[in-house]
């Protein structure tokens, strides 16, 4: 951690030529985020796998540290599954949500040092869903299409590997009748640093 430390040491006095103090390290970071997003469980009856973006803001100060705290802020969409398809009355659905996840995310020692740092972390926090389904019917069933919206609360936890300013990595995030797995591939932008 103490080599994140130095490297956001030199990028600010370079960026910003100013004279900064060990034990007054403070941050904030920007974050986009993109990937596949697969439904699993029940789900999947009905979704087949989406994609989905988010923002991301984290801060952290030197007297927490490896603990970043952070909100992010997300859309996924799945497609409906073209299996229900065949079987159903539907000719079309679609599963759009929005997410609200704060949470905390641990930098775990390097595993790489030599010519790239490369850390594990985990993260893990609550989340809340907004989902929106659109449901068609087909015109020979009679069924009126309608939208549908939900609020859900539920939590996400995950893992991956940071290479400070690009991160990988796979998350679990629970909703009741909505579990999912997504990978994302962040890219990560120091917006504010001071020592």
């Amino acid at each position: 951690m103490k080599k994140i430390f130095l490297f956001l040491i030199l990028i600010s006095s370079l960026s910003f030529s100013q004279d900064f103090k060990f034990g007054e390290a403070r941050g904030l970071f920007f974050s986009v985020g993109v990937g596949p997003k697969a439904p699993i469980g029940d789900f999947s009856a009905t979704n087949d796998i989406g994609i989905g973006f988010d923002f991301t803001a984290s801060y952290a100060d030197n007297q927490i540290v490896p603990v970043f705290f952070y909100t992010k802020i997300g859309y996924q969409t799945y497609p409906g599954s073209t299996k229900m398809y065949k079987t159903t009355d539907y000719a079309s659905y679609t599963s759009n949500m929005f997410l609200l996840a704060p949470g905390l995310k641990f930098y775990l020692p390097p595993i790489i040092t030599d010519l790239i740092l490369i850390m594990p972390i985990i993260e893990v926090g609550p989340a809340m869903g907004f989902f929106n389904n659109t449901h068609v019917f087909k015109t020979t069933s009679g069924k009126e299409n309608f939208d549908e919206l939900k609020g859900k609360f539920g939590f996400h936890v995950g893992g991956g590997f940071s290479m400070f300013l690009m991160e990988a990595a796979a998350n679990y995030c629970f909703f009741p009748n909505n579990h999912s797995i997504s990978l994302d591939l962040r890219v990560q932008i120091p917006v504010f640093v001071k020592f």
